[in-house]
């Protein structure tokens, strides 16, 4: 029996010699090189593992393998141990013993051949990366770049879209992959890769500015897709190249945000199946603390952008008629609903979408392609309240409260309803809680700054509260983001507003008298205007051109041209009551202005080029130009006159009095002018 079972295991030996023809077969799958995210396909030979012409002919010589496979014990240094034991069983040894070492012997060789494949996986996946980035480096932001300089859009917007990139490309195609690429050429001599990571890990916080600025990037790139052909056409046009796989830009500059958790996952696999006692296992470990930190912001910026996509998909369904698409914005729960009926108590079907601020409280419409809604209400989760109502008719009701409507909604079950009322309520509490600490910020920064007092508004220089310092606007509370809604400062109060709680003029003291930008507040407790003359004073825009003209500065028909654009006529009325702003019509009876220049702080150029129309003066104000040309040489000082005061924050002297208006024109009045 000894004797037969020694010549199984002999024969067992000899099936593991391998010929230089035949792959090593291991009990783990080799990993999948056809890489996710429209990366290249791998395949042929990995240039890192050495191929079978650099194998011996002899068949048993071990260090004979196919690519991806690690490198495993001699198998002669393993027939040996075999024989050893085999005669040790003749010796009395127990078979139950010699098995557990052969069980021993095959593990130690299974992990070191997975250590490989991870490290190979590594690279793998390494190179197919700084080819996105080399994508995203070199073609996507060279391309815009290009275009910027052209004048088409800001450079500024290009930069802010594609952040450090360039850094991180170099970083991963100059060190990172290099050093990657010569340690598995090495492998067999240097099986370990903890100390490459350990000594480059900490350049990965360069991720942190690239990650910070996601949310804002990605709105960037809608927003100007949305409103620049030339942007929108350079996209597209790349993104129709093979090397894009068929995938946008949004999806290439997730990648890097990706990549952090990836490397986290692969190091933590590779610790598992490292041996503590390895030389390579403190290396490996400090790495891992420094890329789990890293992401941990790359795994928020993730679900981040997973938020965003809902929204856009939510956006859509609405027939991309609400305004929802803002970082700031998180559906916390949707679902259907029936709404109870005031007069009739019929219930009748409805669709909920509820926000971290807000509740949308919708119908369903007719479509052929997915679920489309109409919204009824947009309710605010500012002052809702949440009320579990009983209907002995209609079960598992409760009703929502809120400033704008009050709805009685019926759920489909007990357990539906129980975790509405749940949702609807850690809503709630969690806008109070935000607002909360909020307030008490503020609250403390005043108890550390003196901030100016009412009866001191305007007579006092306030302490402007710094950009950092607040994510919303210190009115309304609408976070802020890079385009549609950035940050402006009371002069009078020094808080941080946005653009429609800021746009207000009043006069201040400490500045001479000028007209500065106020918040609301200040500005109804400068001018001791109330909030119904203040509606009548916004109102100026919805009043019929003649009014406006009827009581103006100066008024009467100019040639405008902006940037390239042509040449078109256009009636301009600088209002008696809003005498730094110029107000454009297209006609003296329009009821609407189609555009507003706030005239404070605009260059006024009246220099005549070759190029230029006779009469002609510019108003320049950093890439803002606006020029316009009078009918003759008298209306255009005429205008200029209350344009050089308005720019320095100027109204013309007296009630009452305006030396520029037309009115003190002697000579009849032409038609082109008021």
């Amino acid at each position: 029996m000894v004797a037969a079972q020694t010549q199984m295991e002999c024969e067992e030996d000899k099936a593991a010699t391998l010929s230089p023809d035949t792959p090593i077969q291991t009990s783990e799958p080799l990993p999948d090189t056809n890489l996710v995210n429209g990366e290249r396909q791998e395949t042929a030979t990995d240039p890192a593992s050495p191929t079978t012409n650099d194998c011996d002919e002899n068949a048993s010589d071990s260090s004979c393998r196919t690519l991806h496979v690690g490198p495993v014990l001699p198998l002669e240094e393993g027939r040996a141990d075999t024989e050893a034991k085999v005669q040790e069983r003749e010796d009395g040894e127990s078979p139950l013993e010699l098995e557990q070492l052969d069980q021993h012997h095959e593990i130690k060789e299974t992990n070191e051949q997975k250590l490989h494949k991870i490290a190979n996986e590594l690279l793998l996946t390494e190179r197919a990366y700084v080819s996105r980035l080399d994508l995203l480096d070199q073609v996507f932001y060279c391309k815009l770049l290009e275009e910027a300089n052209r004048g088409s859009f800001p450079a500024e917007m290009v930069n802010k879209i594609f952040s450090n990139i360039s850094s991180i490309n170099a970083f991963h195609s100059k060190f990172l992959l290099p050093e990657l690429e010569k340690r598995m050429q090495e492998w067999e001599t240097t099986p370990r890769i903890g100390d490459i990571l350990q000594k480059l890990a900490p350049f990965l916080k360069m991720y942190g500015e690239y990650v910070k600025g996601f949310d804002n990037a990605m709105e960037l790139v809608k927003n100007m897709t949305e409103r620049i052909p030339q942007f929108k056409s350079i996209i597209e046009e790349i993104q129709k190249q093979k090397i894009c796989g068929s995938l946008t830009l949004q999806h290439h500059m997730l990648e890097p945000v990706q990549r952090i958790p990836r490397y986290e996952m692969l190091l933590k696999d590779y610790l598992r199946k490292l041996p503590p006692g390895s030389p390579d296992w403190n290396d490996a470990k400090k790495s891992l603390e420094i890329i789990s930190t890293a992401a941990s912001h790359s795994n928020s910026a993730i679900r981040k952008m997973e938020n965003l996509k809902k929204l856009l998909e939510i956006y859509e369904m609405l027939g991309e008629e609400e305004d929802i698409v803002n970082p700031s914005n998180e559906l916390i729960k949707e679902g259907q609903i029936l709404k109870l009926a005031a007069r009739n108590t019929s219930a009748q079907e409805r669709y909920l979408f509820l926000f971290n601020n807000m509740l949308l409280y919708c119908v369903p419409r007719f479509s052929l392609v997915g679920s489309k809604f109409t919204v009824r209400t947009r309710v605010g989760i500012d002052g809702m309240k949440i009320v579990e109502t009983h209907n002995e008719e209609y079960p598992h009701t409760f009703q929502v409260s809120g400033k704008e409507r009050t709805l009685e909604l019926q759920a489909s079950s007990e357990q539906d309803k129980e975790e509405w009322i749940k949702a609807l309520q850690e809503t709630i509490d969690a806008f109070h809680q935000r607002h909360e600490t909020f307030r008490n910020a503020i609250a403390k920064d005043n108890d550390i700054h003196s901030e100016v007092s009412t009866a001191e508004l305007g007579k006092r220089a306030p302490r402007w509260i710094r950009d950092n310092e607040v994510t919303m606007c210190m009115k309304c509370k609408e976070s802020f983001n890079a385009l549609t809604r950035r940050r402006h400062h009371c002069r009078a109060c020094g808080h941080v507003v946005c653009w429609k709680c800021s746009d207000y003029k009043a006069q201040l003291e400490y500045d001479g008298g000028k007209l500065s930008k106020v918040c609301k507040d200040c500005y109804q407790i400068i001018s001791g205007f109330t909030d119904s003359e203040e509606k009548k004073r916004k109102g100026i825009l919805e009043i019929e051109s003649a009014e406006v003209s009827g009581n103006s500065v100066v008024c009467s028909f100019l040639q405008y041209m902006e940037k390239s654009k042509p040449w078109q006529k256009a009636w301009c009325v600088i209002p008696k009551q809003d005498p730094l702003v110029l107000y454009m019509y297209g006609a003296p009876q329009d009821v609407r202005a189609q555009a507003t220049i706030p005239l404070l702080g605009y260059i006024v150029d009246d220099m005549l080029r070759s190029a230029d129309l006779p009469h002609s003066f510019k108003l320049t104000q950093s890439k803002s130009v606006h020029s316009f040309a009078a009918d003759s040489e008298e209306l255009k000082q005429k205008w200029l006159k209350i344009i050089l005061l308005a720019v320095t924050g100027e109204t013309p002297d007296g009630p009452g009095k305006h030396p520029a208006t037309l009115d003190d024109d002697p000579e009849p009045k032409r038609k082109s002018e008021c």
